[in-house]
This record gives structure tokens, C-alpha cells and sequence, in this order.
């Protein structure tokens, strides 16, 4: 598990914006539509600020209402522990916790892969979150990470290993 978690802080290290503004989440949503369209992905995708703004979203046919309760919870997580929702996953699991250990509830959390920090390279406080729905968890989190590697010019950012459940 060690080895995973070095994975994520590494992407979350390599994989923050210069500058971010409503016009950069513009741009990134739609190269994250894009990417989903090229590769033949049927996801919804969020672009939130931690003040509560949606920058961008987009739910495809095929994604429906609860993608959108999958992405508020998963937005939630990265807001309050500021990091990725799967490395929240995998420090929960990790510590033997769960949410309700922090006085947390199940319905406004998600420890699940899906959500990405938003970060300014500079400055440290997580701004908001990049956030998909509607693949495998794991899966939602590597589209982000990979829309990100693309969309930041990134292509050294490890990617997380898995596989899908059978």
C-alpha cells in the first residue's frame, strides 16, 4: 500500500496548475469532454472550487443524477482532507478508519478514487477539486489523472496501477 500512496503524492505533487481561474477550468473541462469522447468514456466530470462554485460540468447521456450525488461526496473528501479521495481511501483503510471514526457520514463522504486536488504550484491550500463519475473508482481517478497529464503538459506523472474487478 506504501508503494500506492507514493504514487498518488507524487501525482498530486507533479500535477498542479501555474495559475487556475474560471477560464482555466473552461479550458480543462473541455479537454476532459474531449478526452472522454476520443477514448470512447461515457463519464460525467465537475470542475468545483472549495467555495461551493461549480467552474464546469458535464454529464453525458449515459451518466445520470447519481453521478452527480457520487461527485459532491468525492468533492467533499478532497475538500476536508485535502488530498485525492482514493488516497483517502487508502489511508482510511490503511488506519483501520472509517468516516464515521471522524464524526463523518457516509452520505457526504466517498473514500473512493474520483476526486483530484485543485492546487496553484506555490502555494499549498487545496483551491478545489477536479472530479469524475460513473467508471470503476479507481478508473474515474486515472481519467482525471490523465486529462490532467494532458491538459498540464505532464507526461511524468506516474500512473496508478490497478485492475478491474472481476
Amino acid at each position: 500500500m506504501s508503494e500506492n500512496l507514493d504514487i498518488l503524492q507524487k501525482q498530486e505533487e507533479l500535477l498542479q496548475f501555474p495559475e487556475f481561474s474560471h477560464k482555466t477550468a473552461w479550458e480543462l473541462g473541455e479537454c476532459m469532454v474531449s478526452y472522454a469522447r476520443k477514448h470512447n468514456i461515457t463519464v460525467a466530470v465537475s470542475i468545483r472550487m472549495n467555495d461551493g462554485c461549480i467552474l464546469f460540468q458535464h454529464c453525458p447521456d449515459g451518466t445520470n443524477l447519481l453521478n452527480q450525488k457520487w461527485m459532491e461526496r468525492k468533492f467533499n473528501t478532497v475538500k476536508l482532507m485535502e488530498r485525492c479521495s482514493l488516497m483517502s481511501a487508502l489511508v482510511f483503510q490503511q488506519d483501520g478508519d472509517t468516516p464515521a471514526t471522524h464524526g463523518l457520514a457516509d452520505a457526504d463522504y466517498a473514500l473512493c478514487g474520483g476526486g483530484f486536488p485543485i492546487r496553484v504550484k506555490g502555494s499549498s491550500p487545496v483551491i478545489g477539486a477536479v472530479i469524475a463519475s460513473n467508471l470503476y473508482h479507481i478508473a474515474d481517478h486515472e481519467f482525471v489523472v490523465n486529462c490532467l497529464k494532458e491538459y498540464l503538459n505532464c507526461p511524468e506523472a506516474p500512473d496508478y496501477p490497478y485492475t478491474l474487478p472481476e
